[in-house]
């Protein structure tokens, strides 16, 4: 009998590289229509996305042996925790930066500090001007939401944060290299120094790459006053250096956001630094030991280093529990909108104050400078502070559970990581896995999050038909 044949074996043709060209054209254009949908429809989201890259990239070059001084691979959550600090320029980590990682490693912190320091919606804008070549409506509108500019300032302004920022670690860099070669140093390791440094200065970073860190410092001039002059510039925000770069020292032409900044930032810099000298003054463990030129310079040092930049003369861990509190209360107001700081901000904060202010006075209008304030901006204004204040009892609460550590201590962690400041009472290396964990979602959230909840929630005004009638609660 004869069995059927089995069919035949389908001939496979050879691939067509022309067609497997085209699905890779496809696929890339494909790509590059959805980030440019993103980029000018949802800026802020793709920010976020960005940002949250930029830390995986960074944890991942510090998870390479290559980044540690000991030439082994770190723990994942050191890497992670770095990575996160760095590019949210906070400044807290698990291990010294100075002698646990290598030239390279550190390399990689402080560049990462560099590119966090631009501020995320900064980054966005660069980035959909990257991906469409302009800066469509809705990225202006969200820029100039942030940054209180024109919409027809904004690529002026982005063009003005590179140059600010270069320009200013440049001068940084150039004040910090006659010091450090002055000290013995050779010329190599001061170069070094004064480069990392000089960028972790003006980004706030509170990053320190000297093995004995800045306490030997404390009286020493050359380095206590540039950290002093960096920081307020960095701190300040690149709109109020645009602005003041425009117009010089014609102030009646500053905006009005300018003008509260350094109002508000001026005052507060000589309440604290005043406040803090007083309670530690006679601190044998702080200013105690002191002359009084290394005194009035870790004063004018603490007066700016709790609003943002995290670098200190002296130890907070010795510090007394009021200038704690304090410090906990500069750091959430924090530094200048559209800057390396954190914080609510210091606009929100005087937009607080001036509202109780007219409130006290009975006044229908809140006004500044000349200017009367709008209630959008208020209502702004206290929905920021309030999911601030959330954060920080969330996640305090959320770390008093797992650490079982006193209260004082882990609200100055929870506020210098959500502010991104970096001051810490010692107990970071010390906290658990799970706690450190808690610590680099704060940061990331501190960074990013009332940025760009501020911004939705300013974008999300609606136009009603009807209105329903008014009524007052009572309050208080």
């Amino acid at each position: 009998m004869n069995r059927p044949s089995p069919p035949a074996r389908p001939v496979a043709r050879p691939a067509d590289p022309g067609a497997a060209r085209w699905r890779e054209t496809l696929a890339g254009w494909a790509v590059a229509y959805r980030l440019k949908r993103a980029a000018r429809f949802t800026p802020a989201r793709l920010a976020v996305v960005v940002f949250a890259g930029i830390i995986v990239v960074v944890s991942v070059l510090l998870a390479l042996p290559v980044s540690t001084a000991h030439g082994r691979g770190p723990a994942v959550v050191d890497a992670v925790f770095t990575a996160t600090s760095a590019v949210c320029v906070t400044g807290l980590t698990t291990v010294d930066t100075a002698t646990y990682w290598s030239p390279f490693g550190q390399l990689v912190i402080i560049l990462g500090a560099a590119v966090g320091g631009l501020g995320i919606m900064t980054l966005a804008s660069l980035l959909s001007f990257a991906v469409s070549r302009h800066v469509g409506l809705t990225q202006r509108m969200l820029a100039a939401t942030e940054n209180q500019s024109r919409l027809g300032d904004v690529v002026s302004l982005l063009r003005a944060v590179i140059i600010t920022a270069v320009g200013a670690e440049a001068i940084l860099m150039a004040a910090l290299l006659p010091r450090f070669l002055a000290l013995g140093l050779e010329p190599g390791e001061a170069s070094w120094y004064a480069f990392f440094m000089a960028l972790s200065i003006f980004n706030n970073a509170g990053f320190v790459i000297m093995p004995e860190g800045l306490a030997p410092y404390a009286s020493d001039w050359w380095i206590g006053l540039p950290i002093v002059l960096g920081t307020f510039v960095g701190a300040v925000g690149f709109p109020v250096i645009h602005d003041v770069m425009r117009h010089g020292r014609r102030a009646r032409l500053w905006t009005l956001h300018t003008k509260l900044t350094l109002t508000t930032y001026g005052v507060m810099t000589v309440v604290s630094s005043l406040t803090i000298a007083a309670f530690e003054w006679t601190n044998p463990s702080t200013y105690g030991p002191l002359p009084l030129g290394g005194k009035l310079l870790t004063a004018l040092i603490n007066g700016v280093n709790a609003r943002s930049s995290g670098l200190s003369t002296i130890t907070p861990e010795h510090m007394h529990e009021a200038t704690w509190f304090l410090q906990d209360a500069l750091m959430f107001i924090g530094g200048g909108s559209a800057s390396t700081a954190g914080g609510i901000k210091v606009s929100t904060f005087a937009v607080l104050v001036l509202a109780i202010a007219a409130e006290a006075r009975g006044d229908q209008d809140i006004e500044a400078f000349g200017r009367r304030i709008t209630l959008s901006t208020v209502r702004l204004s206290v929905a920021v502070a309030f999911i601030g204040a959330t954060v920080v009892g969330v996640s305090t609460l959320l770390l008093l559970q797992i650490t079982h550590l006193s209260l004082d201590r882990v609200l100055f962690e929870v506020v210098s990581a959500f502010a991104t400041v970096g001051l810490s009472t010692g107990i970071t290396p010390l906290l658990p896995v799970s706690a450190k964990y808690v610590i680099v979602v704060l940061m990331f959230v501190g960074r990013v999050g009332t940025m760009t909840a501020a911004t939705a929630l300013a974008l999300r005004e609606r136009r009603r038909v009807i209105r329903m009638p008014a009524e007052r609660p009572l309050i208080g």
